[in-house]
């Protein structure tokens, strides 16, 4: 099987041609400038985001860090322990 794309037909007076042109050439350059304010403002909001999170990291890091010896690192909760040899009975 031959696959084949139909064959564009270009306009045969000269002005057509030209303004054709011109035409895709705007298109081209619209689309252009439009991919680049996107780029701008994703990289502007990325930049600001990074500033953001290393200041409250910044922040963060100069308050003194909580150390009380009499407090363990203990996560509280209620667990039941589950056997698999015996069904649960509550």
């Amino acid at each position: 099987m031959h696959f084949s794309m139909p064959t564009m037909r270009r306009p045969r007076h000269p002005l057509a041609r030209f303004l054709s042109l011109l035409i895709g050439i705007a298109v081209m350059g619209v689309l252009l400038v439009f991919g680049l304010v996107v780029a701008g403002v994703l990289l502007v909001g990325g930049g600001l985001l990074l500033v953001l999170r290393q200041w409250k990291l910044s922040r963060g890091a100069t308050r003194p860090a909580r150390t009380d010896p009499h407090q363990p690192a203990v996560l509280e909760g209620e667990f039941v322990v589950i056997r698999q040899h015996r069904p649960i009975t509550h």
